[in-house]
This record gives C-alpha cells, structure tokens and sequence, in this order.
C-alpha cells in the first residue's frame, strides 16, 4: 500500500486549534490508516493507505472535525510526490539555512495570470519559485519579518497553502522511507 503524507494546515499555532499528536496517531490507527507516524507537533502524518490523495484529503478533515472537533484542511502528497518536491528544489545553490528554506504545499496549481502578478512582486533579499503545487520560498533574513509570507497569502493565491521547512519536508521523506 502506498505512503502517504497528511499536512494538516495551521493547527497547535499558539492557543487555537491546538491537537496532540498522540491522540491523532490513536485516531488515525483506531480508524484503519496503517503504519501511523507523526512528526512535531505542527500537524505532519506519514501513514499507508490505499486512498487516492484526494479521497484521502476529504476523509482526514472529516473525521478529524467529527472525532476530535476540529476544523482544519488537509494537504495530501503521496511519497514519490514528496520525493519529487525534494529533487526539484530550485533553490539549492542559493537556500543555505533549512530553518530559513519553506516549501508551501498548494491544494491545487495557482491560476497563471497569478503566478505572473507574483513574478512582479520585489522582496529582495527573499525569492521564491512557483513549481506547480508547491511554492519554494527562502527566507535569508528568517521568517517573522517577511515580506514574502505577506506576499503568499491564500486569498492572493486563490488556493489553500501549508508550509514546511526544509528540515521538516526532508524528514518526512525519510520517515515516509522507514
């Protein structure tokens, strides 16, 4: 059965929809979902199912709202998927600081018309690269200060986004590897 990579979008971010990752590996496991692996506590699942990503996407947000009252989207990458944003990074030669280096992972492809509006947009000493259904963005100066965060907001990309670090992305690799 293949592995697969659940981000769950914007949970235990300060007080609001806070969820141990204990009791979601308990939920993921009790529900049929096999070898369940969680990593930190910002919502990142590595698990084996049969599920196509999107099937798995909708099941995952409706049971996590039913079983553990919480709202939240999920953001579905099968393992050669996450392999793939690894080995096209495009930032490689330039992003030196994984702490600094995010992937934001995209529901879908952003319209074109608003990729060429961001290729517009200056944030200097910060770039990015739009690939597909992910965003590289580096971050040189770190992350609470950027313009570039301001810049990748949701409404602007027409789509829903989670980002991840370089440390973050890399190791669910290799726990998806296990």
């Amino acid at each position: 059965m293949p592995r697969q990579i659940a981000l769950l979008r914007g949970i235990n971010l300060g007080s609001h929809k806070r969820v141990g990752m204990g009791p979601l590996r308990e939920l993921l496991v009790r529900l049929g979902y096999g070898d369940v692996r969680t990593y930190l506590q910002s919502g990142n699942v590595v698990l084996t199912s049969p599920a196509s990503p999107e099937r798995l996407q909708r099941e995952l947000e409706q049971q996590i709202a039913e079983e553990l009252g919480l709202e939240t989207r999920v953001l579905v990458r099968t393992r050669d998927e996450l392999a793939d944003v690894i080995d096209r990074d495009p930032l490689a030669g330039i992003a030196d600081n994984p702490k600094r280096y995010q992937v934001s992972f995209l529901s879908a492809e952003p319209d074109a018309e608003v990729v060429r509006e961001l290729g517009g947009v200056d944030v200097a000493p910060e770039r990015f690269v739009v690939s597909g259904r992910e965003i590289y963005t580096w971050h040189p100066d770190g992350i609470q200060r950027s313009k570039l965060n301001k810049v990748l907001s949701d409404r602007r990309l027409g789509v829903i986004a989670t980002a991840r670090n370089w440390n973050t992305v890399t190791k669910l690799l290799a726990l998806a590897d296990e």
